[in-house]
């Protein structure tokens, strides 16, 4: 287990390194530059002064390899929209977008578990089709279409619950306002339960025409004990691998939530760079999730091997 750990990690790092020189790339061809940075009433001379201060001018190899050696230092560089260190905006804004995820991913995992199991146990019931058809709908909600929706039915027309998320400048602040948190977290998580749910509705039926689960009954154990005992379990090992995977799609549209909601995370965080050509806060921001997508990844992996005995990394 601790050879593939570090042979992982070894690939992690060759990914983030891909990651990183695609992004640079990509983003130094973003059509503005830093006469989009700096407005459009800058002077032709204030606009070439910034481009030869900050390097502009070189080559983008060149470029690149100070913005590695920067990185490699812990250094992930200055925002010029914000005037303030990209280290210090993701130290603010990243342990806030953890809770709105980690939230949202909590809920998706605790609704579709039973979901998934009540539609296995029924399937080709009515039950079974009205769960699968809102499946189909919340998988293929657009997430700024459903935020409005959610929005206009508890915030405008029931007053239940606020139309803006918390606007603490700490996680603290932030949990301390958990009405604010309802509409964001279930806006991410339909898409991910819808999808869960599915996953988990087929690996239980998988399972429950296995040649053990004819053994067990066979024993004397009742639907449930088979069910909870033998089933639930082997039906879980597939989520693991798919939660893991399906991170990535989650960060993403964190972005589009904080923004419908005017969170203060990092998906804000980064749509307000877009908009302003924040080169450095896209590049710490891209470099931040592509981290967490791979140790997600590998996370996902080791969980896999723990709940499973038979599968033994070597």
């Amino acid at each position: 287990m601790s050879g593939y750990i570090v042979r992982r990690l070894f690939q992690a790092l060759l990914v983030l390194f891909g990651v990183s020189i695609i992004v640079f790339i990509i983003i130094h061809m973003l059509p503005g530059g830093p006469r989009a940075l700096l407005g459009p009433k800058s002077s032709p001379a204030v606009v070439h002064a910034f481009i030869v201060a900050n390097g502009y001018n070189r080559p983008i190899y060149i470029q690149y390899w100070h913005y590695l050696d920067k990185l490699l230092h812990g250094n992930l560089g200055y925002s010029y929209h914000f005037n303030q260190t990209v280290n210090s905006l993701l130290a603010e804004d990243l342990p806030k977008t953890g809770v709105l995820v980690g939230l949202a991913v909590v809920l998706a995992i605790l609704a579709s578990i039973p979901l998934g199991i009540v539609q296995a146990t029924r399937r080709n019931r009515p039950l079974d089709y009205a769960l699968t058809g809102a499946a189909f709908v919340g998988y293929s909600m657009p997430t700024f279409w459903l935020g409005i929706l959610l929005t206009l039915a508890f915030s405008v027309s029931l007053h239940w619950l606020p139309p803006e998320a918390p606007q603490g400048a700490t996680v603290g602040a932030v949990l301390q306002q958990p009405s604010g948190l309802v509409l964001p977290v279930i806006t991410l998580a339909v898409v991910s339960i819808a999808g869960y749910s599915r996953f988990m509705r087929s690996s239980t039926i998988e399972n429950m025409i296995q040649d053990y689960t004819r053994t067990a009954r066979s024993v004397g154990d009742s639907n449930s004990q088979v069910l909870f005992r033998h089933v639930l379990r082997n039906s879980l090992l597939p989520m693991i691998t798919l939660i893991g995977l399906s991170l990535p799609a989650v960060v993403s549209g964190a972005i589009v939530t904080e923004t419908i909601f005017n969170y203060p995370g990092m998906g804000l965080l980064f749509w307000n760079a877009a908009t302003s050509h924040d080169y450095p806060v896209l590049m710490g921001t891209t470099l931040v999730v592509g981290t967490a997508t791979v140790l997600g990844n590998l996370i996902a992996d080791i969980l896999y091997a723990v709940a499973d005995p038979r599968i033994r990394y070597t």
